[in-house]
């Protein structure tokens, strides 16, 4: 349906309505002044049982679940209410004309007090119904239209990021680790099996990149950095009573505090002076 169609039938509906209200306005305005109400209250009447019909109406369109039913109930109750009035107006030819006085709704003395505790307890009502529906139409909120695109949900949504919580991505072991921890230096990359050379790559790109640029004045090494003689003349009075069994890079990295590669570098230095030694010493 367009929107000149709804239009149309929202105006239908308001005209429709305006014409019933105007057609119950006597026999409620008529009930009013029975019951003792003044010319001003008596015409302000038909807007209190009336009106909060047409509120009720309203409430109902807009709200949801439990709160929709209890409009529904109400408009139900009110409606019920202004049909009895009005009947009772039809049936009591004493409630017609414009000097109408107080007097009695009904013959049947029980009738007659209902009739007037209804037509009393009207506003009352009014008062009570309408600012609870006007209170729930205030605090209602939409519900999410299941139908809305993935893209709107998604902008109304925080990343795990803007939340402040670490977002955890999920890799596959690349073989290449294995195969660098095992002494293989460089990979034949016909060799992997196809399976694995896509893992590989998803790993490699999933790496975080390392921090470029130079390091803080603050970050450095207090200890000042020591050529390779300086390395070699320290090592030699370190491991003068070392035996040859125990020249390994790891102890030599261990006693200097200095890398592997310069460790291993000063073990093949000192083994081959002691070589060299003892091949004099024959």
């Amino acid at each position: 349906m367009n929107r000149k169609a709804k239009a149309a039938l929202v105006l239908a509906l308001v005209v429709v309505v305006g014409m019933a209200f105007r057609v119950s306005w006597n026999a409620l305005r008529d009930v009013a002044r029975a019951i003792g109400a003044d010319g001003t209250a008596a015409n302000l009447y038909p807007f209190v049982v009336d009106g909060l019909m047409a509120l009720a109406l309203v409430a109902a369109l807009v709200l949801t679940g439990d709160a929709r039913r209890f409009a529904l109930r109400v408009l139900a109750a009110y409606t019920l209410a202004s049909l009895v009035l009005n009947y009772v107006h039809g049936l009591v030819p004493a409630l017609h004309g414009e000097s109408v006085d107080w007097g009695r709704l009904a013959d049947w003395d029980p009738a007659n007090w209902a009739l007037v505790l209804l037509a009393t307890s009207l506003p009352v009502g009014s008062i009570y119904f309408g600012s609870d529906l006007v209170a729930k139409v205030l605090h209602h909120q939409p519900p999410t239209d299941p139908t809305e695109p993935e893209s709107v949900q998604i902008d109304t949504k925080r990343s795990m990021a803007e939340l402040g919580e670490p977002m955890v991505e999920e890799t596959t072991p690349s073989p290449v680790p294995k195969l660098a921890a095992a002494g293989v230096d460089t990979v034949d990359v016909a060799a992997v099996p196809v399976e694995l050379r896509v893992p590989v790559a998803a790993a490699e790109v999933s790496r975080p990149r390392r921090a470029t640029g130079r390091v803080p004045v603050a970050a450095r090494s207090s200890r000042p950095v020591r050529s390779e003689a300086e390395l070699l003349a320290e090592a030699r009075s370190l491991t003068e009573s070392w035996p040859v069994e125990k020249l390994t890079g790891e102890g030599i990295r261990k006693a200097l505090h200095t890398s592997a590669a310069k460790a291993r570098a000063v073990r093949e230095t000192l083994k081959a002076e002691r070589e060299r030694d003892a091949a004099v010493v024959s």
